[in-house]
């Protein structure tokens, strides 16, 4: 395992709560122990942690719950209370401070809201601090959340410029088969760009949202932005300390990362797939151009259908001529436009090559 010298670690509900949904104070903080050990090495950390929903559950007993998102809502408020005041006092311990950021996808959709994320997270960094991200599950119910906090993690590993990160589930990584099987072998290496479609489990977590199939999906995607992205079993004592270790052979699944450059925006956009406003349909000729080694844009003379209702900056996702979406880009003109100049030559792009990311 190469040297890093900034990672993202995501621990998932699972990993921080016993099987009856309590958080489990104990795991939290041997994680946290290990954490300091990686700072003493000089490794700057950013943690997102899962668990504030499953915490507030095991807390507040109520004799008739309410509707789903009103429940998300009551339990993350008093779960996210508990979930950061015990880091705060387990961090505390070792001299070193967190500071708490809560995040929607809403607030991350623009960006210059993204910047000004970034620049709160760069601020505490920068003063020793760790930030302990979050999404806030208090404002953020339905079309308006990540699809679980491992999309959050990939977001702000390539938004930090993180060299890894290390995503904590309650197994070691992805199997052959199913996990429960002694006939299944753990995949310890992965190119970005290979197809595991076959051997993911699509049943998800006890208390999170998401599950394996999509850590897979944000890992290939965030190490395709050119970073080392490792699913480990963070039940295991130890594992950060081990994952770190230059000679270790410890148990996991590794994302090789792509060795191309990618910009700020690039990775901005390639994380902006759920905050699409609309869609462009390009034709095979273009299709084609776009899924080439070429750096190009799309221009007007390749695009076939327009829909949605979005303006000039929005995000829109693109879909090839069999209707398949290969990736998303910003919108340089409003739909209006977009409808009345497709099909034409001899105009400027309507997605310029440094606002485009393609799967």
């Amino acid at each position: 395992m190469p040297k890093f010298k900034r990672i993202a670690i995501k621990i998932g509900s699972n990993v921080l709560t016993h099987k009856d949904g309590t958080l489990d104070t104990e795991r939290m903080a041997r994680l946290v122990d290990q954490i300091a050990q990686l700072r003493g090495q000089g490794i700057e950390v950013i943690l997102i942690s899962s668990g504030a929903v499953a915490s507030g559950r095991s807390a507040l007993k109520l004799e008739k719950e309410p509707d789903p998102v009103s429940a998300r809502q009551i339990f993350s408020s008093i779960g996210q209370a508990r979930l950061i005041n015990e880091y705060y006092e387990l961090f505390l311990k070792h001299g070193i401070y967190c500071g708490q950021v809560l995040t929607t996808k809403e607030s991350l959709s623009t960006r210059g809201h993204y910047l000004n994320q970034k620049n709160c997270i760069a601020q505490l960094l920068q003063h020793g601090v760790i930030p302990i991200i979050n999404e806030n599950d208090t404002i953020s119910v339905t079309e308006l959340m990540f699809t679980d906090n491992d999309e959050l993690s990939g977001l702000v590993a390539t938004m930090m410029d993180a060299e890894a990160l290390i995503i904590l589930s309650n197994i070691d990584g992805i199997y052959t088969g199913n996990p429960a099987d002694p006939a299944s072998q753990i995949i310890r290496e992965v190119d970005y760009n290979q197809d595991l479609a076959k051997y993911i489990q699509t049943t998800k977590s006890s208390f999170g949202r998401g599950g394996m199939l999509t850590k897979t999906n944000i890992a290939r995607k965030v190490a395709a932005e050119g970073i080392t992205v490792i699913i480990a079993n963070g039940k295991k004592d130890g594992i950060l300390t081990a994952l770190m270790n230059e000679d270790s052979d410890t148990l996991c699944t590794v994302f090789m990362p792509s060795k191309r450059e990618v910009s700020s925006v690039k990775k901005w956009i390639a994380h902006s797939e759920s905050f699409a406003k609309g869609e462009i349909t390009i034709n095979e000729t273009a299709s084609k151009v776009l899924m080439s080694e070429k750096a190009s844009s799309i221009l007007f003379v390749g695009i076939i259908a327009v829909s949605g209702d979005f303006e000039k900056g929005d995000i829109i996702t693109i879909k090839d001529f069999e209707g398949n979406a290969i990736g998303v880009g910003k919108a340089q003109y409003d739909s209006r436009k977009m409808t009345q100049f497709m099909g034409h030559k001899g105009l400027r792009p309507a997605v310029l090559y440094d606002y485009l990311w393609i799967n």
